[in-house]
């Protein structure tokens, strides 16, 4: 098993989804875990559970869009654990904002913009005096999705800013890497979280369809996150920087190939039997 018995982690939006499995994850692992969490109550109950685990747990109800909010908890963070070794950049949302590009609103955009970049700036910047205090060996890993990969229409905003998650990772990691602190990132096929209710959203009669898009028949749950985040974080992966891990169940590398039904491979759905199958 992975240990990180000895280390401080901080994971934004903690609270619940991909942030509360990896919480919980560096946690069994035997790391001090901070966490950054916008909602009181959801701040609350990973606290609760992280201690009842027997987790060295802070638990911050901050706005990582907040300059102000994520100072003031890096100074609590490196009081209370003098330094950082890992920081999880976990937040981010498309915020429900589906339509036409030609239809998205200033408002639209700077939103997007906050909670899907400019937090990661702000957050990362204000941990990287912590996490140059552990020096080599220390690590940022970002939470970007498979949208910064492929086309997603009417959400042309927030996929511009997930792929921008790309730029940011390989550059900082450039600059970074003298130093030996490594930045990589993740990028999700759909998960279940609040944000993202799958078991809610997905027709039971559909559900049967989910193989014929993700090729390992299923979509995310938080646990294949985290442990994505925690190898990435571990001596294991300790000659990777600048890289993105696809944990998406297969669906990146199906690249538009479908499976019919009948079980045959198509890039046309709309054809089966026939075409451009196998």
């Amino acid at each position: 098993m992975i240990s990180f018995t000895g280390k401080t982690v901080l994971i934004t939006g903690g609270g619940a989804g991909i942030g509360r499995a990896c919480a919980e994850g560096f946690g069994a692992a035997g790391a001090r875990v901070a966490v950054a969490e916008l909602d009181p109550a959801r701040a609350q109950d990973v606290r609760q559970a992280l201690e009842a685990a027997g987790v060295d747990a802070l638990v911050g109800v901050v706005d990582v869009t907040r300059r102000d909010e994520v100072d003031a908890f890096a100074q609590t963070v490196d009081a209370r654990f003098g330094g950082l070794d890992v920081l999880v950049n976990n937040v981010g949302d498309f915020l429900q904002i589906a339509k036409p590009f030609d239809d998205h609103t200033d408002d639209d955009i700077a939103r997007l913009f906050d909670v899907n970049l400019r937090q990661v700036f702000v957050v990362t910047q204000a941990m990287l005096p912590l996490l140059r205090k552990r020096g080599a060996g220390s690590s940022i890993v970002g939470v970007s999705s498979i949208e910064g990969f492929r086309a997603i229409p009417n959400c042309t905003v927030y996929a511009s800013f997930k792929t921008a998650l790309t730029g940011f990772t390989k550059s900082l990691a450039l600059e970074l890497g003298p130093a030996g602190i490594r930045v990589n990132q993740i990028a999700p096929e759909t998960t279940e979280t609040p944000q993202v209710p799958v078991s809610a959203m997905v027709a039971a009669e559909h559900r049967a369809h989910i193989p014929r898009w993700i090729p390992l028949g299923r979509f995310g749950a938080g646990g294949d996150i985290a442990g994505a985040a925690l190898f990435l974080a571990s001596p294991l992966a300790a000659w990777v920087t600048g890289t993105t891990l696809h944990v998406d169940g297969g669906a990146l590398a199906a690249a538009g190939w479908y499976r019919d039904p009948n079980g045959f491979w198509t890039n046309m759905p709309v054809v089966t039997g026939n075409g451009f199958n196998f």
